[in-house]
């Protein structure tokens, strides 16, 4: 279907445009393929007007219709023909929940206008073809196709490890996506494991997710994979290749732990159902640990509920503070810090190596496995190493996020399929930043980019739910990388923390109820103003600038004085 075919009403004049926190503006309205434009001529038709909207309509979540009929009249009859009865006057307004939890109104004049307004957008925010998205027609002059797409391979990472180990291997076993739809082309796995191991062990795993490295810890020689669960069933299957895998991470002394992101009677129940957990006859050298987190519905009606709690103004504090635990959303936060402290405490103070998985491998066990890295990892709270560590950990390891960022809090449709783990994850990020505001070089304002982006994008970045669906696609030759944008001079500027200084320790947060706060610049953005922060923050960008030129001058007017000085250059000389 053609996008001229879902825009019934392509352009209205007179549209009242409202947002909380914002003067209304009224203008013309125009729906295109991909975006909703309204413009202002405040000075009359003989102007240029302002854009006062450019929403893609891709944000769009939900769209809500009110219609008034403000009257009828009865024209004179002529040539004696009956009198019809018709409007004499109408409006509507339609309600626009986007996925970045905006709120907008439309105030439209025209029921019929209104009417095909609304579904234009209904239907063109549906569209559910990858390759019809606003990505795929983007071409920013500033930036080529095939830039960034390649500044974080997996290579790159490899060859830190193999510089410090030989125990693994880069693997192509799954060049041709036939082993593991979900993972990429290329894995490290270890270096005594034949590729012949490694597809049976991908028929023991539920999806063909087979443990692969996710992170080498150069302090201790301790590693962290991560894969879905074993394919056991009511009948304990077992796969000699699987525990030779597995057995080859361990030396002859060394135990390892394996923690499962389910709680023990939902392993259970999958073990009767074909899944199950790894027997400890047949794995002796690990020990499971059940740390429970959820991923599925439950997350997104947490979700939900906090959202509709910030939006509602008309509650006390004390009924405000009961809905916000109520949502439990806080909890999901903690409990997904806490696992990743687990994970982060075994590799770097017991000294021990660390499988994590949960059912697909796909959701919770990437949470972790990134959660503990930057914890762990000095690198990994760099701009240009978090944004590897994203490419790597979430969109190279196979999260759908095309399944689960379809929906964010507002939509009517309750897919089973949606879940905000990687909202989750950037709320556990901004945790970590909040309680070390020195040793993340990146700012909130990275963070509220990343959930923009997850949910609807101009960039290929967060397409689709694999490698093997975006090479199908075609997403790297026909769509442009986030982080190519993110990393030009003008814009990463804006993403950098004034007051990161690089720590090359472990940061262990703390996950009392205390120190677990709501994430406000995120669930609060468009209800409550950030002016008055944001200029505190603009006044410490310029202290810091401020301070390093002073810095730089100083050490200037130092070296000319010495320079010009015999005395103190003889000195500098010694």
């Amino acid at each position: 279907m053609e996008f001229s075919e879902l825009i019934k009403t392509a352009t209205v004049e007179n549209v009242v445009l409202s947002c909380a926190g914002l003067p209304a503006v009224k203008g013309t309205l125009c729906i295109t393929s991909h975006h909703l434009l309204l413009s202002s001529c405040p000075g009359g038709d003989s102007q240029p007007g302002t854009m006062e909207l450019w929403l893609l309509i891709r944000n769009v979540d939900a769209v809500e219709k009110r219609v008034q009929n403000l009257g009828w009249y009865q024209p004179p009859r002529t040539n004696g023909s009956p009198g019809d009865t018709r409007l004499a006057a109408s409006s509507g307004t339609i309600t626009l929940r986007c996925k970045d939890l905006k709120v907008l109104q439309l105030e439209i004049p025209g029921m019929e206008e209104c009417l095909n307004i609304a579904s234009s957008i209904e239907a063109l925010s549906s569209v559910d073809s990858v390759m019809m998205l606003y990505p795929f027609f983007y071409r920013p002059q500033s930036l080529k196709l095939e830039e960034g797409w390649h500044l974080y391979p997996l290579e790159q990472y490899f060859q830190q490890i193999s510089s410090q180990t030989s125990q693994w291997r880069l693997s192509n076993v799954n060049q041709d996506f036939t082993t593991c739809p979900t993972y990429p082309g290329t894995v490290i796995v270890p270096a005594a494991v034949d590729d012949d191991a490694l597809r049976k062990a991908a028929r023991f795993r539920q999806g063909g997710r087979f443990p692969v490295l996710s992170y080498y810890h150069p302090k201790n020689g301790t590693a962290m994979l991560r894969s879905s669960q074993p394919l056991t069933g009511p009948n304990r299957r077992r796969c000699r290749e699987d525990e030779l895998l597995l057995g080859t991470v361990l030396d002859e002394e060394e135990r390892g732990f394996i923690i499962d992101t389910r709680s023990a009677q939902a392993a259970k129940q999958a073990r009767m159902s074909g899944g199950g957990t790894e027997p400890k006859s047949f794995y002796p050298k690990w020990r499971r640990l059940h740390r429970p987190l959820e991923r599925g519905r439950p997350l997104q009606e947490s979700f939900i509920k906090l959202v509709e709690a910030c939006n509602d103004s008309s509650i006390s504090m004390d009924r405000w503070l009961s809905r916000l635990d109520s949502c439990r959303w806080l909890s999901h936060v903690k409990a997904a810090l806490s696992t990743a402290c687990l994970a982060a405490q075994c590799l770097d103070r017991e000294k021990v190596s660390v499988l994590v998985h949960g059912a697909e491998g796909t959701d919770t066990t990437l949470l972790v496995t990134a959660l503990a890295q930057l914890i762990l990892e000095p690198s990994c709270r760099t701009l240009q190493g978090f944004q590897g560590l994203l490419q790597r950990e979430w969109i190279e390891a196979g999260h759908p996020f095309h399944l689960r960022c379809a929906h964010s809090a507002y939509s009517h449709a309750r897919l089973k399929q949606e879940a905000p783990l990687f909202l989750l994850f950037l709320d556990c990020v901004w945790q970590l930043s909040r309680q070390f505001p020195f040793s993340l070089e990146f700012s909130e304002q990275l963070l509220l980019t990343l959930f923009d982006s997850a949910y609807a994008s101009a960039y290929g970045t967060f397409l689709c739910n694999s490698e093997k669906e975006r090479c199908l696609c075609k997403v790297k030759e026909s769509t442009h990388c986030l982080w190519a944008w993110l990393n030009q001079p003008g814009e990463r500027k804006k993403y950098l923390n004034p007051l990161y200084t690089h720590n090359p320790l472990v940061i262990w947060p703390s996950v009392e109820p205390q120190s677990i706060q709501l994430w406000q610049g995120l669930f609060l953005r468009w209800i409550r103003s950030s002016q008055y922060l944001d200029e505190a923050w603009a006044e410490i960008q310029h202290l810091v600038e401020s301070s390093k030129a002073l810095g730089k001058e100083s050490r200037g007017s130092r070296l000319s004085q010495s320079l010009s000085d015999p005395t103190a250059r003889v000195e500098s000389e010694r």
